[in-house]
């Protein structure tokens, strides 16, 4: 039975992040914008000055109207509802000229949230509407003689102050939203990447083990009735080599694999032996660069596997070198074809900066890997010290 110990997304827990995923989509992104709308209390201040009765009653609801257009179209500026973010920034131009004759210069307190929500449209013409507005705020009161006739450059230069600040902050908020979207992929990809080496080595492991169990068996059957002893001995390795198959795949997934030169060239031994084909091995590795043992490991590994399924061969060599592995047959030959095993082999090896070439002739098949040599560092030269006499 399941208990909360072995699944951690509790349904307590699952409705707790559902909760905060609801507020960070819901309410967050009204609590900021809707701060600085105390500055409307200036519009306010305007209404209750120049205005009386349901005149100054229609003034205030059409404040919070406006308000209500502002907090609404933010967000949609910012996300995919674009539609309805222009016809709240038109809405707001709308208020802002029903609201003049009512506040007079005070309404034009106004301007400064649709020079925001300017910003945000990310509009071509966004500058020339910024421009504008700042136009607007600074010569309104000389064409309306009654506003005070002069030029305001206190709200003037705070609209163009408001724009360019919000700019800024737009463009902080838009390089998150890339940054984290490039976390995403990059975390898509990890995860792709882990899966396919997960599967590279299970086929790795699987194939080779496998193929090995088959063989035992199939000689295990065969000597049942005429060897019992020795049947049961290879039963016995297949057990044994079934446990040794379950680590590693355990390990495989795990990402933690022990695969060695000298140990796949004792295994292909064996298997070779019980697939009835003589093996010619090199008798000692130790020309071989150490840090390519593991590569070479998994290159016998799946050689081997593919000499036993396909080769139909009777002998198989392997020779080593110092950068360099081949693995001859002299079975059928023809062209090798497209597999997990060499197409994830060959990554194996071009990831260690070599090359896999794989040869079909009419006398058998070969498999040959070579490494780039590592360029060795010079040595420095000994300086000869001159000799003080004595």
């Amino acid at each position: 039975m399941s208990t909360s110990r072995d699944n951690p997304q509790t349904p307590h827990a699952a409705s707790f992040g559902e909760q905060q995923n609801r507020w960070r989509l819901g309410w967050w992104r009204y609590v900021f914008p809707g701060f600085w709308l105390i500055y409307l209390g200036q519009t306010a201040s305007g209404v209750n000055q120049h205005a009386s009765g349901w005149v100054a009653v229609a003034g205030y609801l059409i404040i919070v109207a406006f308000a209500a257009c502002y907090l609404a179209a933010l967000p949609a500026g910012w996300g995919s509802h674009r539609t309805r973010f222009w016809w709240l920034y038109a809405a707001t131009f709308g208020l802002l000229a029903l609201e003049l004759p009512i506040a007079h210069q005070d309404a034009l307190v106004f301007c400064v949230y649709i020079a925001v929500l300017t910003v945000a449209s990310q509009a071509s013409w966004a500058a020339a509407m910024i421009a504008a507005l700042v136009l607007l705020n600074l010569f309104a009161p000389v064409v309306v003689q009654s506003w005070g006739g002069q030029v305001d450059w206190q709200q003037g230069i705070t609209v163009l102050l408001v724009a360019f600040a919000m700019y800024a902050f737009f463009v902080i908020i838009r390089s998150n939203a890339q940054l984290a979207a490039a976390r995403a992929e990059v975390a898509r990809l990890a995860a792709e990447n882990e899966r396919t080496r997960i599967a590279r080595d299970l086929h790795d492991l699987l194939g080779h083990s496998l193929t090995t169990i088959t063989v035992k068996a199939g000689l295990a059957k065969r000597l049942a009735e005429l060897d019992p002893e020795r049947a049961a001995a290879e039963m016995a390795e297949v057990e044994q080599l079934s446990r040794s198959s379950l680590a590693d795949v355990r390990a495989a997934i795990s990402g933690y694999r022990d695969v060695t030169l000298l140990g796949e060239l004792a295994s292909a031994r064996e298997v070779l032996r019980a697939a009835g084909v003589q093996a010619e091995l090199p008798g000692a590795v130790d020309i071989v660069d150490p840090s390519l043992h593991e590569l070479f490991g998994w290159v016998i590994r799946e050689g081997v596997t593919n000499v036993v399924r396909h080769a139909r061969a009777s002998r198989c060599t392997i020779s080593v070198g110092t950068n360099w592995i081949t693995i001859d047959d002299n079975g059928r030959g023809g062209i090798a074809g497209v597999g997990n095993g060499l197409t994830g082999l060959r990554e194996r090896v071009e990831a260690a900066g070599g090359a896999l070439v794989t040869s079909g002739r009419i006398d058998g098949w070969r498999l040959r890997v070579d490494i780039a040599q590592p360029v060795a560092p010079e040595r420095p030269q000994p300086v000869n010290e001159p000799t003080i006499p004595a």
